[in-house]
């Protein structure tokens, strides 16, 4: 298969962009000449199998892009809202997997000491269970609360800011707060789904997610929009990285299980058995659609209720006078039907975030006049990066990256990295230790930064691009893992 590329002419934008002609149509591709030098050829195979599912509108690669399960992570993929296909495998298993930042009254001086931050870590490992199971937490929350209102099933106590929706920044600095749906699909997950999903409510989970402490370098380009955010340099900041967990799960693996039943039945497919697919006038697609926005739903609380133990926690250590607001949560799971010219568009990201310019129309109301701010982690160790969307972002429909992108994989990462690395790029023994909560850390090597690509290539990417800019880079004092 080979590569045809549009020359790069004109605005210096478009020496991040290529065009990649593919067998099965165009793929467009936002990245510096450096990273998509580093491609692997698998990410073209993938994109052309993807393409070949009838009626594509768009199909795009974000910097961060590498090999997924049937669809590449940092896939932006468009059909129409009425009479496209929604694919499973272009949304991800982990359905809703996204971030949210919490603004602290804390300066990085406050937390100078290792020993403070250890203190805090340990904090926080009492009030949020990192365990896969959390035994007992939250036991005061119903579930099918949440699974159908989101954020707004949730008792009082959980919206420390009031319950008033209009002016909770909790409720309302959020992409989405309550995803609707015909709640009678519910009915179609197996009971014993409840129980272990009430369980994991508040709960990390394993491989990349996490939540950190950082310290935040507010950008002078946009040091306007950082102050009407509220952010100031040396601000400390909660980051969380997280999704629906065993709900998301299992509405994956059923509807997975019934889409490729159809597929079977009615002869569709591609040269990719992993890669499902169906139309959305479908039962196996509205059943799958239904079913997302359900698990999107308990997604957007679980982030709410692991800060909500993190709230908790600082109060422990600094007290009453500690202050955690929600900045903004977001998704980079998901698919959902989005407006772009008047058009009405059904749109897949996995691995891919929106990022809204100031002036949209989906923005928050308090964020309107700026654009909401995109959140983008790095990998462990390394800085994380709050962006605002650019005019230029209409070219990807909005979307940008969502991490620093894999270049390992786990079991690679493990047999070559070695611990002495990994301590290294946490700094361990210094002052500027990133303090972490597992006691092993031979059992994180997985995820040390030597598994990912450099995050400043992958933000430079995207600025370069014209799809956003930074307004403030966050580095990690903290971090606290699941298990």
């Amino acid at each position: 298969m080979e590569k045809e590329l549009m020359e790069n002419q004109g605005s210096p934008a478009e020496t991040y962009y290529r065009k990649v002609q593919l067998p099965a149509g165009d793929l467009h591709v936002y990245a510096s000449g450096e990273l998509f030098a580093g491609l692997d050829y698998k990410v073209f195979e993938m994109a052309n199998n993807n393409l070949q599912i009838p009626d594509s509108k768009y199909m795009s690669y974000t910097p961060d892009v590498h090999v997924g399960v049937g669809t590449c992570i940092g896939t932006t993929a468009i059909w129409s809202a009425d009479s496209g296909y929604v694919s499973p495998s272009i949304v991800g298993s982990d359905i809703g997997c996204g971030m949210r930042v919490h603004l602290t009254n804390l300066h990085k001086d406050d937390l100078r000491e290792v020993k403070l931050r250890r203190k805090l870590v340990k904090a926080i490992e009492r009030h949020l269970p990192v365990e896969e199971h959390a035994r007992g937490h939250f036991s005061d929350i119903r579930l099918e609360h949440i699974i159908r209102k989101g954020l707004y099933g949730l008792p009082k106590k959980y919206v420390p800011d009031g319950y008033t929706p209009r002016k909770a920044t909790s409720l309302t600095r959020v992409e989405c707060g309550k995803f609707g749906f015909d709640e009678q699909y519910l009915d179609r997950l197996p009971e014993m789904v409840w129980h272990r999903s009430h369980r994991q409510l508040g709960t990390l989970g394993n491989g990349n997610h996490f939540a950190e402490i950082q310290a935040i370098e507010i950008d002078e380009e946009h040091r306007d929009i950082a102050e009407q955010w509220g952010l100031t340099d040396g601000q400390v900041v909660v980051m969380i990285h997280s999704g629906s967990r065993a709900w998301g799960g299992a509405v994956n693996q059923y509807c997975s299980s019934e889409m490729v039943k159809t597929m079977s039945r009615t002869g569709l497919g591609t040269a990719d058995p992993k890669l499902l697919f169906a139309p959305l006038d479908s039962d196996c697609a509205q059943t799958y659609v239904n079913l997302m926005y359900s698990a999107l739903n308990y997604a957007v609380v679980n982030r709410h209720l692991i800060a909500y133990g993190i709230r908790e926690a600082g109060k422990e250590v600094f007290g009453a006078k500690f202050e955690m607001t929600t900045l903004y949560d977001l998704m980079h799971n998901y698919a959902w039907a989005e407006k772009h010219d008047g058009q009405s568009l059904f749109v897949h990201r996995k691995g891919a975030t929106r990022a809204l310019p100031a002036g949209h129309p989906d923005n928050p109301d308090m964020y309107a006049g700026t654009g909401h701010p995109a959140l983008i982690p790095g990998s462990m160790g390394t800085s994380s990066y709050i962006m605002v969307g650019k005019p230029g972002g209409k070219n990807n429909y909005y979307s940008i990256c969502h991490g620093a992108g894999r270049i390992r994989s786990r079991s690679a990462t493990k047999r070559l990295v070695t611990l002495d690395q990994f301590e290294a790029s946490l700094r361990i023994g210094t002052e500027d230790e990133v303090v972490v909560n597992q006691r092993m850390l031979e059992s994180l090597i997985d995820e040390s930064p030597q598994a990912y690509k450099d995050v400043d290539q992958i933000i430079d990417s995207v600025v370069g691009a014209g799809l956003a800019g930074v307004v403030a880079k966050c580095k990690p004092l903290a971090a606290v893992k699941g298990v």
